[in-house]
């Protein structure tokens, strides 16, 4: 950044910072450049996704700093004198919540062909089942699907010492050219993702498969506090307006309550709540136990997974679980960029046009959360409604998540994808991160998203810039 441009921007973080003071007393003072309302955070260096909400006072930061802690620092095999942190595996994908979120934001997918790799080294997991058939529902595991009874529900492709990992994960593109109205040629790869090496013999083909990049951070404790009757209200599962959009809510299992609740969280919106999110992923990402998920992913025939010493019961107190949770609920949200440039506002009209918004909804006020006083009565612009949609063939996985069929995902927000790429250079889109840009993830869109698509297919190359431009400054 130039001298002159470090000036202009210290500015307008000090306006930014005024008036997120003057917005703490009037919460719901609508300031679109305040993506995260008053907890938003004034940042756009590597660091952007990673900063504690701006309204959390002093005297309250250090949950989130040890929180933070916890969720970069590596977790160890047991037994160890580090007893707090111990406990990986025996099987796991990574052994740092960091090694998935990078700098809290996107993961990205294998290179591919020879630099294929191993999931765990590139932010990418893979999530298994087996078609539910007439199988109760109560049989559904912490991921909302039908476990495979050896590999169960995510494949491990890391173990400790003396623990055969599950196998090996790979994926091979084949080009897919787009030819848009003005001539621009944009080729995109469709990912075909395999397995291989398989410890205990492979799966017959009734097994299914739905490879998932680590989404960003940012934000959780916001979305969570979006009252669930405002979710309900933009549902319209059966279309009953004729817009072509009919976004529904999945209905999933809180395992804390022991009853049904919407589902926010991951790309199918399978989990109710940042805390049951954070569990299962210690419990799947890294075979750590916690008091909701108490159990370690072996199998029977994982024999020596079944003998490997444990790090306690559970291995992640509640303790300092409710401290990687209070971290994850209260980072900040960064604040939008050039939002007055008139490219950008042309880009923002049609966003609008194109009908992107029927599902990446700008704007919620968030309910009173009685938990995080912080996170309440916010307006926010997160640009999604946390609602599954269909979004074709091209992106169906077949795999269905509680009440999300194999052809739904739920929409992304969009706060903070301008930075993306700031925070880490390698991160991809989309939920297998099959697209490297923007642009290649919308014109993968499908099914209720096709005739935004095909708007955005018609562009002119102006029309399309100040697009892209728009969704940069988010």
């Amino acid at each position: 950044m130039s001298p002159c441009k470090g000036i202009i921007w210290g500015c307008v973080l000090a306006l930014c910072l005024c008036l997120t003071a003057c917005n703490r007393g009037n919460q719901h003072a609508e300031n679109p450049v305040l993506s995260g309302g008053a907890t938003t955070v004034f940042d756009v260096s590597e660091n952007a996704f990673s900063l504690p909400a701006t309204n959390i006072p002093i005297t309250h930061r250090d949950r989130f700093f040890v929180g933070n802690a916890f969720f970069k620092q590596p977790w160890i095999i047991a037994p160890a004198s580090t007893d707090a942190r111990d406990g990986l595996g025996p099987l796991y994908n990574t052994n740092t919540c960091q090694g998935c979120h990078i700098k809290d934001g996107r993961g990205h997918a294998p290179a591919g062909e020879g630099n294929a790799g191993h999931a765990n080294s590139v932010s990418l997991l893979i999530r298994l089942s087996v078609p539910p058939g007439e199988t109760d529902k109560t049989a559904l595991d912490k991921f909302g699907a039908i476990a495979h009874p050896v590999y169960g529900g995510q494949l491990q492709d890391q173990a400790i010492p003396g623990v055969q990992p599950e196998g090996r994960v790979q994926v091979r593109y084949t080009p897919q050219p787009i030819t848009l109205a003005d001539g621009k040629v944009v080729t995109l790869r469709k990912p075909e993702f395999s397995i291989s090496e398989w410890a205990y013999g492979e799966p017959d083909d009734t097994l299914m498969i739905s490879p998932r990049v680590a989404p960003p951070m940012i934000g959780l404790g916001l979305l969570e506090a979006i009252p669930e009757v405002a979710l309900r209200a933009a549902a319209d599962p059966d279309d009953a307006n004729g817009d072509g959009i009919s976004g529904r809510v999945n209905t999933v299992w809180d395992f804390a309550a022991e009853h049904t609740a919407v589902g926010r969280f991951g790309w199918k919106a399978g989990q109710p709540s940042v805390r049951q999110q954070t569990a299962a992923a210690f419990a799947g990402d890294m075979g750590l136990t916690t008091e909701r998920f108490p159990n370690d992913d072996c199998r029977p025939e994982q024999k020596t997974c079944l003998q490997a010493v444990s790090g306690g019961q559970p291995e992640v107190s509640n303790a300092i679980l409710d401290e990687v949770v209070f971290y994850a609920e209260h980072i900040g949200v960064p604040a939008r960029r050039n939002a007055d440039n008139a490219q950008v506002k042309q880009g923002e009209s049609l966003f609008k046009s194109a009908g992107c918004s029927s599902c990446h909804t700008p704007k919620f006020t968030t309910g009173e959360n009685s938990h995080s006083p912080y996170l309440a009565k916010q307006t926010i612009y997160p640009y999604t409604d946390l609602l599954l949609h269909d979004m074709g063939e091209a992106l169906a996985d077949h795999r269905p998540e509680f009440s999300a069929s194999g052809r739904e995902w739920r929409t992304p927000p969009l706060w903070g994808i301008g930075l993306t790429k700031t925070v880490s250079a390698d991160a991809s889109f989309l939920h297998d991160g099959r697209a490297r840009t923007i642009l290649e993830a919308i014109l993968w869109h499908g099914g209720e998203a096709s005739a935004a698509r095909e708007q955005v297919v018609n562009m002119s190359r102006e029309e399309r810039e100040a697009l892209l431009e728009f969704l940069r400054s988010l």
